[in-house]
């Protein structure tokens, strides 16, 4: 009798122990179907709010809700068995306290089944990580352009593009790792201080729209499949399901329009008139 090999799922140490070593590989995931393909060539997946914008064509991460997190967090747990799982803490989720933050990354992890968690904030959030870490919560922190913050940024703005402003971007990467994130993104920040800050602090830095440098990339999948209408700049399109969509919707319409759509047997109606 064969014996099928069991699948390891990836683990927060072995993603803290890749730093300075082979890169990391990352995606977004929404729900459990997409997650089925892409989890074989990741090593983490994340259950991003930028979902809010992705899946409900909200205009930033803001309405996202701790109910559609956990949702969809589920979903792509039932859909992967390698890659590590870390779920987006919400806007509101997380801020008030660090007893707060607690209590809403035990439902996370409870009702979902994933590893870790990501909170958004340097410096002014290392205490509840390390709040969350002593409790047996993994945290990946975020800095930089962290889009919950997008109202006080301005907008979608690069971060670090002015010297004047890497010592407070520094300052943040170090807390967090201080406070014992196992790893931090870098998103939306210029080359020269996303890969000086990967050569100071001691846990892996995942990039998006920051350096090559990094120790890991990570992408929207929708923004690298080429489904997102206005995808960044920084974004290499992987594929074209967009334009694939539209096409095969388009021959589907015509096929029923002119009736050609093919007959499908009634197999209900056949058995019960047996």
């Amino acid at each position: 009798m064969s014996v099928q090999p069991t699948i390891k799922r990836v683990t927060v140490p072995e993603i803290r122990a890749r730093k300075g070593g082979e890169p990391i590989v990352s995606l977004t995931a929404y729900h459990a179907h997409t997650a089925r393909y892409i989890d074989p060539y990741v090593d983490f997946l994340l259950v991003g709010d930028s979902l809010g914008m992705v899946m409900y064509g909200m205009e930033s991460t803001l309405g996202v809700t701790l109910d559609m997190m956990i949702a969809h967090g589920a979903a792509v747990m039932r859909g992967t068995e390698h890659a590590l799982v870390v779920v987006d803490m919400p806007f509101g989720s997380y801020e008030e306290s660090r007893e707060i933050a607690f209590r809403n990354a035990v439902r996370v992890i409870k009702e979902t089944g994933c590893t870790a968690v990501k909170i958004e904030g340097g410096a002014r959030i290392a205490d509840t990580i390390h709040y969350l870490n002593e409790r047996g919560i993994p945290v990946m922190a975020h800095i930089g352009l962290t889009p919950q913050s997008v109202q006080v940024m301005g907008g979608f703005k690069t971060q670090g593009r002015d010297m004047a402003e890497w010592a407070a971007i520094e300052a943040d990467a170090k807390a967090v790792a201080e406070a014992g994130a196992f790893a931090v993104v870098l998103e939306g920040m210029a080359e020269p201080l996303a890969a000086k800050i990967t050569r100071e602090i001691d846990i892996p830095t995942i990039g998006i729209g920051a350096s090559p440098m990094c120790d890991g990339q990570i992408l929207v999948l929708e923004d690298m499949l080429g489904l997102s209408p206005k995808p960044p700049k920084f974004v290499k399109e992987f594929g074209s399901l967009g334009a694939q969509i539209a096409g095969a919707a388009e021959a589907y319409a015509r096929e029923v329009r002119s009736r050609a759509f093919p007959a499908v047997e009634n197999t209900y109606s056949m058995k019960k008139a047996k």
